[in-house]
C-alpha cells in the first residue's frame, strides 16, 4: 500500500485524459469565463454602438443622396448595413491582443497556462467573448436598419446565418490580434500595429463599394482579405446578392482555425516574457 501512495507523479501523469478530450469543457469554461467579464462591465457594449450609427445615418446617408458609387438596383444604404456590421466586428476583435498582454501584465496568463489546459481553449474562449461583443453590434444594426428601413432579408434563419458569419469574422480577428501580441510582446506595439492594419483592412475589402470599381493592386488586396469574404456572405445573406456563401464560409472557418493553431502557439512565449 505504502509502495502505491508513493508512485511517481509520471504515473498519475500518464493516466490524465488525452488534451483532446477535455478540450470542449476547456474551451466552455473560459467562455464563460469571459462572459462574465462582459456582464460585468456593459460599458464598451453602449459606447462601441455609437459607431455603427453614425456610419449608416452620416456616412451611408450622405453617399446615398451623391450616387457615386455603383452598387446596381440596390439603395446605397441597404448596400453598405452588412458592411458596417462587418466593419463593426473587425474594430471589437482587433485589439484583444492588449487584453492578452494585460493579463499577463497582472500575473493571470501565467496561472492560466499553468493549469493542465490546452493554450487553444484559452485563446478560443477569448474569442467567444469577442463573438458575443460582435453580437451587441449586431442586434444595433439590425434594429437600426429597420428603423431606417434597409431592405434587408428579415427570413429568421438568413439573420441567423448572417450572425454566425459575424461570430466567425470576431472570432478569427481577434485570434489575429492575439498572435500579434504573441509576436511583439507589447501593448503600445499592439496598438500601433492594430491601428496601422485596421483601416487598410476595412478600406481594401468590399465593404464600402463593390471590387469592380478598385484598381487592380486594390482588388488582388481584397481577394485575400477575409472581411471581403464575410461582407460578400452577409451580402447574400440579407441582400440576396450573388454570393458563394460555401467558399466563403469555408474561408472563415479556416482562417479561424489558423488563428486559433498561431495564437495558442505564441501565447506560452508571451506569458515567459
Amino acid at each position: 500500500m505504502c509502495a502505491e501512495l508513493a508512485a511517481p507523479p509520471a504515473a498519475w501523469a500518464s493516466s490524465a485524459p488525452a488534451w483532446w478530450r477535455v478540450l470542449p469543457s476547456r474551451i466552455a469554461t473560459f467562455s464563460l469565463v469571459e462572459l462574465r467579464k462582459v456582464r460585468h462591465d456593459q460599458t464598451e457594449l453602449y459606447t462601441r454602438a455609437i459607431q455603427p450609427v453614425l456610419w449608416l445615418l452620416i456616412f451611408g446617408d450622405t453617399m446615398g443622396r451623391l450616387r457615386a458609387i455603383p452598387t446596381g438596383h440596390l439603395p446605397y444604404l441597404d448596400y453598405l448595413a452588412p458592411g458596417i456590421m462587418a466593419q463593426s466586428a473587425l474594430f471589437i476583435a482587433i485589439f484583444y491582443g492588449i487584453q492578452l498582454i494585460w493579463e499577463r501584465d497582472a500575473g493571470i496568463l501565467s496561472k492560466l497556462l499553468s493549469t493542465p489546459t490546452p493554450a487553444a481553449a484559452l485563446i478560443s474562449g477569448k474569442a467567444f467573448a469577442a463573438a458575443v461583443r460582435a453580437t451587441s453590434q449586431v442586434i444595433v444594426i439590425f434594429v437600426l436598419s429597420a428603423i431606417l428601413r434597409v431592405g434587408l432579408d428579415w427570413n429568421p434563419l438568413h439573420l441567423l446565418g448572417a450572425w454566425a458569419v459575424v461570430v466567425l469574422g470576431a472570432a478569427f480577428f481577434s485570434t489575429f490580434s492575439m498572435t500579434i501580441a504573441g509576436m511583439v510582446l507589447s501593448r503600445e506595439r499592439v496598438m500601433g500595429i492594430g491601428q496601422a492594419l485596421t483601416m487598410p483592412l476595412f478600406f481594401a475589402s468590399n465593404a464600402l463599394y463593390p471590387t469592380s470599381v478598385m484598381p487592380g493592386w486594390l482588388r488582388a488586396l481584397s481577394f485575400v482579405n477575409p472581411l471581403s469574404y464575410e461582407v460578400d456572405a452577409l451580402r447574400g445573406l440579407l441582400l440576396g446578392t450573388p454570393s458563394n456563401l460555401a467558399v466563403d464560409s469555408g474561408v472563415l472557418v479556416l482562417a479561424v482555425l489558423v488563428g486559433i493553431s498561431a495564437s495558442s502557439l505564441l501565447v506560452r512565449r508571451l506569458a515567459t516574457t
